[in-house]
């Protein structure tokens, strides 16, 4: 028995999802290639594109079915049909891993819920390779498709991704490219790094590392091409300085991250209040930060005598740390 007979044997019924090349066409797998010419269906965003990788391949499907964007609902019906009759059914985009940022979704989740089962070949995803190749931190990330094109959700968009604590992943059109840096170093700042992973896996692949400054001045001297897969750095925390002056006059204190600012405008009351109803809380001291987010929320939810606005409502954690030490301060 030969080893694609034997890769074809281990080959169930059911929804495959088989990861596609993005440039390269070496890189479709032995079992990704073995379930395509097993599948008796295979779904599709564009037969004529898919046409091509099918024929390099072998594989010669009973039917090939549309399921891009607009079509990907009205394909369900025939798949559980087929799915029905113990068949197996192929899902592939033009390129990387069906249902991330591609048609696939809604298929997947009708096919759970009809009870069938869903299996995968995995294989290349742009952005798994992009902030592998990026130099900066992998451990915790955040993938976010492409970004809205417009209006509010766009900008609630670009401000969770200005927030985020962990290194974020965006797709972008070359056209549209210079329009979104523009935007992400408005909210991120001109500092913020960013890597811009362009054509990866083809012959002119390519990795920009700079800030968010600089690649929109790269966005405008260098024609964008292809797509693009845009690795923002995570925000990180800076020390804020408050003076006794500022806690005495109970004045307007801006506090600063590099990406987010939260304006908190109290009295010299009100702070201890909130640090006598934190002690209340505690038996010893050593459990304070335990009750530091209570205290916070008083601050901003439930003291007559503090007026306090929140401009961005995601308070980074060295907020409490300020709040507290200006609490001691002030009975000290």
């Amino acid at each position: 028995m030969s080893n694609d007979d034997n890769v074809t044997s281990a080959i169930h019924a059911g929804l495959w999802l088989v990861a596609t090349p993005i440039g390269n066409l070496e890189d479709l797998s032995p079992r990704g290639a073995a379930v395509l010419r097993a599948a008796t269906i295979i779904c599709c965003e564009d037969t004529r594109h898919s046409g091509s990788l099918l024929k390099r391949i072998g594989a010669s499907p009973e039917r090939l079915i549309v399921a891009n964007e607009h079509t990907e609902h009205d394909a369900i019906e025939s798949v559980l049909s087929y799915l029905s009759t113990g068949a197996v059914v192929a899902l592939i985009s033009d390129a990387g891993t069906p249902a991330i940022s591609d048609p696939g979704e809604r298929l997947v989740r009708a096919t759970i819920n009809a009870g069938y089962t869903v299996h995968s070949t995995p294989g290349p995803a742009a952005f798994v390779m992009a902030i592998a190749m990026s130099g900066l931190p992998t451990a915790r990330i955040a993938f976010d498709g492409f970004l809205p094109r417009s209006g509010s959700e766009r900008r609630e968009r670009l401000t969770e991704v200005a927030r985020e604590r962990r290194t974020t992943v965006l797709y972008e059109a070359p056209h549209r490219l210079e329009k979104t840096l523009v935007d992400l170093a408005d909210v991120c700042g001109n500092d913020r790094l960013v890597v811009l992973a362009r054509e990866l896996t083809k012959l002119h692949e390519d990795m920009w590392r700079g800030t968010l400054g600089d690649a929109v001045l790269h966005s405008r001297t260098v024609e964008p091409r292809g797509e693009y897969a845009l690795v923002i750095a995570p925000v990180t925390a800076e020390t804020v300085d408050i003076t006794d002056d500022d806690i005495l006059n109970g004045s307007e204190i801006l506090i600063s991250w590099p990406d987010a600012s939260t304006k908190l405008n109290f009295s010299l009351k009100g702070i201890i209040e909130v640090l006598v109803f934190s002690i209340a809380l505690c038996k010893d001291t050593a459990n304070l930060n335990l009750t530091l987010s209570s205290a916070i929320f008083l601050i901003i939810f439930g003291i007559p005598d503090v007026e306090t606005t929140i401009l961005l409502g995601d308070i980074p954690k060295p907020l409490g740390e300020v709040i507290l030490s200006i609490a001691f301060k002030t009975l000290l």
